[in-house]
């Protein structure tokens, strides 16, 4: 598999989150895939730098293994890559989302499976410091028993999170959130970051997947041609 289709893969399977989103079980199974499809994404990176260096590495490759590898065959251009490499990766985690992401990258790779997902409602319309209230729904092996259920239980709550919203809303002089202006999506938990929402948390990795992507063979690119 090509770096183009984990890429295409990603944003399928954040297509199908985003559809089945927020039940639990299903969330649960295309974000494992996405998550999945971002590792083999960097791997393949890792792979290509592996082969333009020449470096001869087998088995799972890692930016440090480059590096390793680079320094003891003194080859200054894998080693300026690798190097290179790393601050841009740590450039391009230093906003929460994509920090989550990487965390949940790591998470999935040394455990094998993902932080429990829970149900939060939220407003429709996002504004800086919102606030988001976690909902109890019936689950029927891990999944949402019906849609009605979800949408009584968002009801039954639905007049508390308006009154705190809508007063930090007001602090700010930002818009009310109406009735209708409040929905339920699929959250975690991550070390440090707290209620990270996971379609949204996904629609911003991406981009930041690409850029690491296209930057990356640039500078392989720029690094071998001078050799």
């Amino acid at each position: 598999m090509n770096i183009e289709d984990t890429i295409k893969n990603c944003e399928i399977y954040l297509k199908q989150i985003n559809q089945y989103d927020p039940d639990p079980y299903y969330v649960n199974y295309f974000f494992a895939k996405f998550i999945d499809s971002v590792n083999d994404t960097f791997d393949i990176i890792f792979e290509e730098a592996n082969r333009d260096f020449g470096l001869f590495i087998s088995g799972k490759i890692s930016q440090n293994k480059i590096y390793e590898k680079a320094k003891m065959k003194n080859d200054q251009n894998a080693i300026k890559f690798s190097e290179w490499y790393l601050m841009k990766f740590i450039e391009e985690h230093e906003n929460p989302y994509p920090n989550a992401i990487k965390k949940i990258c790591q998470l999935k790779k040394k455990i094998g499976k993902l932080p429990e997902i829970k149900i939060m409602i939220r407003a429709s319309d996002r504004y800086k410091d919102d606030i988001n209230q976690q909902i109890k729904v019936n689950l029927s092996n891990e999944k949402l028993r019906s849609k009605k259920e979800l949408i009584i239980e968002i009801k039954r709550q639905l007049p508390i999170f308006l009154e705190v919203i809508n007063h930090k809303r007001s602090e700010k002089n930002e818009p009310e959130v109406g009735e209708n202006q409040a929905i339920a999506s699929g959250f975690v938990d991550i070390e440090e970051h707290e209620n990270i929402e996971i379609v949204y948390a996904s629609e911003i990795y991406i981009p930041v997947m690409k850029r690491l992507v296209e930057e990356s063979r640039r500078k392989i690119k720029e690094l071998t041609i001078r050799n």
